[in-house]
């Protein structure tokens, strides 16, 4: 297990926003949708941005937080992005479920410097960057180092929303991903001309450490670790989730299995 480092002042507002509407979640379906009743007793349909089982976060009954944003441009005027949900350190934990906000979170990090001592000074950032085996894969954050920089190899990191956990134990994937198990392949054909970053982003406060899913997907599990004997580094990002921020709690150390 490699040792945790921590950048920048811990529990610091890294994104702020319009205080979220609390609610109980009454069903997901479809993958995209949940109905949730409000506390006056409306119940609402909001968007769920996760298409994935969200196993440990998904629970009829429990509260939930969502954004109301009506527009013309949108089906529904809610989106889901908060969930209560058991914590591993005891009691009850809010958690971000919504895997678009993964990138923003992370880009977030890296320019308010909390990255700084991993990465290096970064001069320039740009998302969705194609790369790999007939540039038919687009990485999710594309860096320059500064000039200055000790190692000015450019560097592509990849972001994986992360929810499920055992005990304090960050986990992913929490299905099988094929998807995922590509970005892996990706990242290793970028080294050594360039830097492969993989960065978990640990969308709850209660976690300890970060592994990959070998129970949910042995393969990733394999490849991960072929990863990291290739040279692919990763970097587990922790975050706290509250009604209308989010805050930076640093960086979480790596174990290479889930047992």
């Amino acid at each position: 297990m490699n040792e945790a480092i921590s950048e920048g002042s811990l529990g610091s507002p890294l994104l702020t926003f319009p205080p979220l509407e609390e609610g109980v979640l009454v069903k997901r379906y479809k993958r995209f949708l949940a109905d949730v009743e409000l506390g006056s007793g409306e119940i609402v349909t909001a968007h769920c941005a996760n298409t994935g089982p969200m196993t440990g976060v998904l629970h009829p009954g429990g509260r939930v937080r969502l954004r109301h944003a009506p527009s013309p441009k949108r089906k529904l005027a809610w989106t889901w992005e908060q969930a209560e949900a058991p914590s591993g350190q005891g009691g009850l934990c809010w958690v971000g479920i919504n895997t678009a906000l993964a990138n923003s979170l992370i880009r977030a990090a890296i320019e308010a410097g909390h990255l700084k001592q991993v990465l290096g000074p970064i001069a320039a950032i740009r998302a969705e960057v194609t790369y790999g085996s007939n540039r038919r894969s687009r990485i999710d954050l594309f860096l320059t180092p500064d000039a200055n920089c000790s190692d000015t190899r450019p560097i592509y990191l990849e972001v994986k929303n992360t929810t499920w956990i055992e005990h304090s134990l960050a986990l992913f994937p929490d299905t099988v991903t094929e998807r995922g198990q590509k970005h892996l392949k990706e990242l290793i054909g970028v080294l050594p001309e360039s830097r492969a970053v993989l960065v978990p982003c640990l969308s709850r406060h209660d976690v300890q450490a970060f592994a990959p899913g070998d129970s949910a997907d042995p393969r990733y599990g394999e490849l991960f670790r072929l990863a990291l004997t290739a040279g692919v580094e990763v970097i587990p990002c922790c975050f706290g989730f509250h009604r209308d921020k989010i805050t930076w709690e640093g960086l979480r150390p790596t174990k290479t299995t889930q047992s």
